[in-house]
């Protein structure tokens, strides 16, 4: 079989066109959220919203107020290897501050 100028396996239609025999699958997305706890300060979850999800104040501050009053807030939805990474830097940034603030990733 002939190969599309996109890289995906084709055949031609008998006219000289090409038909893309397969379709480009999108990436899961994963949500990323941040849980209440008894020690983390406020100003420190709005600062982590501000610094490693880009919230402006007005975001972070719902999301922040989300997280105290139910227990849990959803910073984003990015693809796999985002959402791992920022996890990752929620949870160093946490520790080097000395707090346990939790964050986690579930699939959308």
């Amino acid at each position: 079989m002939p190969h599309g100028s996109n890289g995906h396996d084709a055949a031609l239609d008998g006219e000289g066109r090409v038909l893309v025999a397969k379709k480009l699958k999108e990436p899961d997305r994963y949500r990323v959220l941040l849980h209440n706890d008894d020690y983390t300060s406020m100003d420190f979850v709005v600062a982590i919203l501000c610094s490693i999800f880009r919230k402006n104040m007005e975001e972070a501050t719902s999301i922040m107020l989300a997280v105290h009053k139910q227990g849990v807030g959803q910073c984003g939805i990015y693809t796999r290897e985002i959402a791992e990474a920022k996890v990752g830097r929620v949870r160093q940034a946490a520790r080097a501050a000395g707090y346990p603030l939790k964050c986690t990733m579930e699939k959308d």
